[in-house]
């Protein structure tokens, strides 16, 4: 049954109760037919399988088999070394997805613990989770309401719907049925929904619905269900499965010719070990964890607190940012935009009406009510001498959904006045003659139609008060005085922010609860709405189109307004099925299953609730959309630099890999012994690699379209240099083999190692940035890579020439002229690189 639209007989025909309420024997039946009024959860993971499923994971089995196989050749340290990398980034991994779980449990939270109830004929207090379908249940302010309910009798009833719904105002509530169906939950005023807040009056209703038949229920089923995959993860499963792959058939084929040269089969397999440790880069998984933690930490500097780890780098593939508007875009604070009056004396009066007519309590120098008649009272003060206390308030009529008016009397230098404000139409219907009737309707359509709220106000002395007993009685005869427009204002930073985002390719989107003129407003005026074919979609508009329709036109809509949560689900699903990378933000219990789902879920970190929160990768500590921004930039400038960690491991792999592959293949002896192997690894895969991390953001890395989700980790070019550069590392390693070998310098295995490990750091410096030369940028802005690199030449050279590193490491000391042939030789790889920008540079600009 459609619980707004039918009348309450109807309703309780269909529930078979009556304004009476319950017996407690038949609530005990229902009770057993319909479940405790609870929200219900599936089977959690227990601590431990949540642990162990951390190692579920092909490159976290490749690291295990690379451990094991270091263990078994005698490389205690690199085995130690991988145990603890493969555990912190398990336990990582478990602290994420535990702290995700708490989603359910502050949902849950939410629920009412106790309620008024009326059975037998009698109100007392009882258990929320007892309450069943056909209870009769009390409302009054400072509740929560504990089901989904049907208004039967309401006094001044005002609910804060926010965290379901999103409107920023509490929204009044009335008797009676609505005639239409198909109605958004935010306009449905004759319904209570579980989990949201009682601020003003009270109420009597029969409960509809329980447990997880309510709306919080169904927002509960979907947060069980809605979840994404950051692009990182996609791309390094994609990376370990052909890794792994590769790994395989290069180690069968170096051992099977080896084994045919008549190779000594002990030395063959330790070196193919040593090749297929070589091959894995089991920094991998610390590089990346390190850089997002650092990244983390400088976002926690911008108001932004990450939740989970991989978020950061998610920042960096978003295509679509759907952000909340109310105190996201804008203040979240009511302020009077305009007014309006006829005459510049009129316009004094309507000041003076403003300061004197609302209900503000003031405490302790603050004020506190209404944020719409704040709002009026903090603009009045600004502009007018009078003040509250040259009027004394004598008498006043409540607000009223019904009337949509309130009234006070004040006397005023020893006359009475009246005062009465509200909407537009019921203040003209209580003027005393219609002949500023035009020009009101005139501007308040101007008003409305830019999605200003407008409040009319007017007045008249009263003569004979003890006539005027009613509020039919006393609001008539009025003289009107003016209208006040009212808006919560855009930040004044969102403006510049939404150019940031649509320069770095990213389309804004806003969704919101509020009326779609109000939300077209702010959207035009800030600038997610710039061209005539961006559209603005209701949610009933949304309910209407078919999937086919709406997936052909979502790319053009630029605002929603008054969505329900499975709604702002579908959006996020639409844009997803499109090829997207969707960020989305919210504060509201409707919103979590939208942000669990999007591939980065932004909580608010002022307004947002618990279960916004749980149920999210990050949080704005500031509930400002600019800081979404400057999280993107981080996130862009995070997986820069993993490419360019990426970049530089594969290179050098790759180098080792082709040299210890070709070089017997014509004939050469094998280059390297398995611990050249390991230590060129442990040495270049380290510092300098962990260094790439802490690289600053390229210069135009806010001016360029964010990188297709689709993309591989190696696209624009990374898979070709790292073949390329590789390629040349190797040919110039085993040229100088051929060459010491040929004129028979006796420590020639020493010259290749080392410039084996000279070359990569050459590499390193030159892949600081993917265009810019090293020339231009220097080597001072990224200090952490510099002392990197001269460390590790430190350790290289330690192993050259000191005499007991010498034995462990069969190496022999290097003459100066090698030494510095060594250098020369591997810095040509530097050379190489920057002519490959150079052409870079040359082929952009002139494309």
């Amino acid at each position: 049954m459609i619980w707004h639209s039918n009348t309450i007989e109807e309703i309780f025909k269909e529930i078979i109760s009556s304004r009476e309420g319950l017996q407690s024997d038949e609530a005990a039946k229902r009770l057993a037919h319909f479940g405790k009024n609870e929200l219900l959860t599936k089977k959690r993971k227990s601590p431990v399988l949540l642990f162990l499923n951390q190692f579920n994971d092909i490159m976290i089995i490749v690291l295990i088999a690379a451990a094991i196989i270091s263990a078994f050749i005698g490389e205690i340290t690199d085995t130690i070394v991988i145990i603890v990398i493969i555990f912190v980034n398990a336990i990582i991994g478990f602290v994420q997805e535990y702290r995700a779980e708490k989603a359910m449990d502050a949902l849950k939270k939410m629920a009412a613990q106790k309620a008024d109830v009326l059975r037998d004929g009698i109100v007392h207090e009882t258990d929320a989770a007892e309450l069943v379908p056909g209870d009769i249940v009390l409302l009054e302010a400072g509740n929560n309401v504990p089901a989904d309910l049907r208004l039967i009798e309401v006094n001044a009833l005002k609910i804060n719907e926010s965290s379901l719904t999103g409107e920023s105002n509490s929204v009044d509530k009335k008797e009676g049925r609505l005639m239409e169906d198909d109605i958004p939950l935010g306009d449905r005023i004759n319904m209570a929904y579980k989990g949201t807040a009682v601020t003003n009056g009270t109420a009597k209703a029969v409960v509809v619905s329980t447990g997880m038949q309510t709306e919080l229920g169904k927002i509960a089923v979907m947060l069980e269900t809605a979840d994404s995959e950051t692009p990182l993860q996609k791309r390094l499963k994609e990376l370990s499965k052909k890794l792994t792959f590769i790994i395989l058939i290069l180690c069968v084929v170096f051992f099977v010719t080896g084994y045919l040269r008549g190779e000594n089969l002990e030395n063959i397999l330790l070196t193919a070990i040593s090749l297929a440790v070589a091959a894995i880069p089991e920094a991998l998984p610390a590089v990346i964890t390190v850089s997002l933690a650092i990244g983390a930490k400088k976002l926690m500097q911008k108001n932004v607190l990450i939740r989970k780890l991989q978020a950061v780098e998610t920042l960096g593939s978003v295509t679509f940012i759907c952000t909340d508007k109310t105190g996201t875009l804008t203040k979240n604070k009511m302020a009077v935009k305009e007014i309006w009056a006829k005459n510049e004396a009129m316009k004094q009066k309507l000041l003076i009406a403003m300061t004197l007519n609302h209900d503000v309590k003031e405490k302790d120098g603050k004020f506190a009510g209404d944020p719409t008649e704040l709002a009026m009272l903090e603009y009045a003060q600004k502009n007018n001498r009078i003040s509250n206390g040259d009027a004394k308030l004598t008498y006043s009529i409540p607000f009223d959904s019904d009337r949509k008016a309130m009234s006070t009397i004040h006397q005023y230098e020893n006359e009475e006045w009246l005062i009465t404000k509200g909407a537009t139409e019921s203040i003209e219907s209580m003027l005393a003659n219609d002949n500023d009737k035009d020009s009101i309707e005139k501007e308040t359509e101007r008003m409305s139609a830019e999605g200003i709220r407008v409040i009319a106000f007017a007045g008249r002395k009263i003569l004979d008060k003890s006539k005027n007993t009613t509020p039919e009685e006393i609001e008539t005869g009025l003289t009107f005085i003016g209208l006040v427009g009212l808006i919560d204002p855009p930040r004044p930073e969102a403006k510049k922010a939404i150019e940031h985002c649509k320069t770095a390719g990213i389309v804004p989107v806003m969704i919101t609860g509020d009326h779609p003129l109000t939300a077209a407003a702010i959207a035009k005026e800030i600038g997610i709405i710039d061209q005539s074919w961006q559209k603005v979609i209701t949610g009933v508009q949304l309910a209407a189109l078919t999937d086919d329709a709406y997936k052909e036109d979502i790319e053009n809509i630029r605002v929603y307004a008054r969505v329900s949560p499975e709604q702002k689900l579908k959006i996020v699903d639409t844009l997803q099925q499109k090829g997207h990378f969707v960020s989305m933000t919210g504060d509201g219990v409707n919103d979590a299953p939208s942000l669990k789902k999007a591939n980065i879920g932004v909580a608010m970190g002022i307004t947002g609730t618990d279960v916004s929160k749980e149920a999210s990768h990050m949080i704005l500590l500031d509930d400002n959309f600019a800081s979404i921004i400057g999280a993107v930039k981080e996130g862009r400038r995070i997986y820069d630099n993993l490419r360019k960690f990426v970049k530089y491991i594969f290179t050098g792999n790759s180098a080792e890999i082709l040299t210890l592959f070709v070089a017997p293949l014509i004939g050469l002896p094998i280059p390297l012994l398995p611990v050249h192997i390991l230590w060129v690894n442990l040495i270049t895969d380290g510092l300098p690699a962990l260094a790439l991390s802490t690289e600053p953001a390229e210069k135009n890395i806010m001016k360029r379209p964010p990188r297709s989700p689709r993309e591989s980790i190696f696209a624009q070019g990374l898979g070709i240099h790292i073949i390329w550069v590789g390629a040349f590392i190797a040919a110039i390693t085993i040229a100088t083999q051929f060459y010491a070998i040929h004129h028979k310098i006796a420590h020639w295995q020493t010259l290749v190692f080392t410039i084996l490990c000279f070359a990569q750091l050459w590499h390193v410096l030159a892949i600081k940035s993917e265009n810019s030369s090293i020339f231009k940028m220097g080597l001072l802005n990224n200090k952490p890579l510099l002392w990197a690199v001269l460390g590790t030449t430190a350790l290289q050279l330690a192993v050259v020439y000191i005499p007991v590193l010498n034995n462990y490491f069969h190496t022999q000391p290097l003459t100066a002229a090698e030494l510095m042939a060594a250098i020369a030789i591997s810095s040509i790889v530097l050379v190489v690189v920057e002519i490959e920008k150079l052409v870079k540079r040359k082929k952009k600009s002139n494309a």
